[in-house]
């Protein structure tokens, strides 16, 4: 973890989320493509958990 970085956990529901990742494509993916692969990980993750 780097230094001086604070974590926040967000709760939102799924269409949430999909709006999201809409418009975080609608900016150059040269300045957001770290965070919506890390959005993407962490959406799949618990998607996936809720399935069990």
């Amino acid at each position: 973890m780097e230094k001086n970085t604070i974590h926040v956990q967000l709760n939102i529901t799924l269409e949430e989320a999909n709006l999201i990742f809409k418009a975080l494509g609608t900016l150059p993916f040269s300045e957001v493509y770290e965070l919506i692969g890390k959005l993407n990980e962490q959406a799949n993750q618990q998607l996936q958990n809720n399935k069990k």
